[in-house]
């Protein structure tokens, strides 16, 4: 078991301070209300993950302001290509700002606006290196179940939220979200074709690579 303090977590969480890009584009997410973006600790671990197996092909559902999107663009190769699904105009609206601020020219992000559940079943098996989930929760198993299938052999799946504001490690916690995360943890960590793992990085970062 973990001997590490709050003032650990904390720590652990900042150690990787935000660019100034991605400062901006948070503030811009928060404002906005219904765009939570992801946490910084969270962030700095989805752009080790895609540098460290070179993703070009990256696939992210929800798309939020663009702060996810940032750190994914910032790990990958200067060829790669994000292709982020969210059903809100406004939340890609945000997203494209934030790409422009940081540099990144417009044939690097292919942006889709659409409800996921329904472009995610038009998309080719094995077609990418790293699927990133953070979009709406209860849909989150169709999600999961789509990210898994998109992924090539050695690629990379990223949930986020997976401890759900602390409920989903609290038993007596039984609403239908925190039982619905709980249970799809469970179901991935079980899964043979995955390797996977839970990280405890600002709401919970569940990483499984595809054998």
């Amino acid at each position: 078991m973990s001997g590490l303090k709050p003032a650990s977590w904390a720590y652990a969480e900042e150690f990787l301070p935000e660019p100034e890009v991605v400062e901006n584009a948070r503030r811009r997410g928060v404002e906005l209300g219904a765009a939570t973006p992801v946490g910084t600790g969270a962030g700095a671990v989805l752009r080790l993950l895609a540098a460290s197996i070179g993703a070009r092909h990256v696939l992210e559902v929800g798309t939020g302001a663009g702060v996810s999107g940032l750190w994914l663009l910032a790990g990958m190769p200067e060829d790669g290509v994000l292709t982020t699904i969210d059903v809100s105009p406004e939340h890609q609206r945000l997203a494209r700002q934030a790409y422009a601020e940081a540099g990144y020219p417009h044939q690097r992000t292919r942006v889709i606006t659409g409800a996921a559940a329904e472009v995610l079943p038009r998309m080719a098996d094995g077609g990418y290196d790293m699927v990133h989930v953070d979009a709406d929760k209860h849909t989150y198993p169709t999600y999961v179940e789509h990210a898994v299938r998109l992924l090539r052999s050695g690629g990379i799946l990223v949930v986020d939220n997976m401890l759900w504001h602390d409920r989903v490690a609290d038993p007596a916690a039984r609403d239908e979200t925190t039982s619905m995360l709980r249970d799809l943890g469970k179901s991935l960590r079980e899964d043979e074709a995955l390797v996977s793992a839970l990280l405890p990085v600002s709401d919970g970062v569940l990483v499984a690579v595809r054998r």
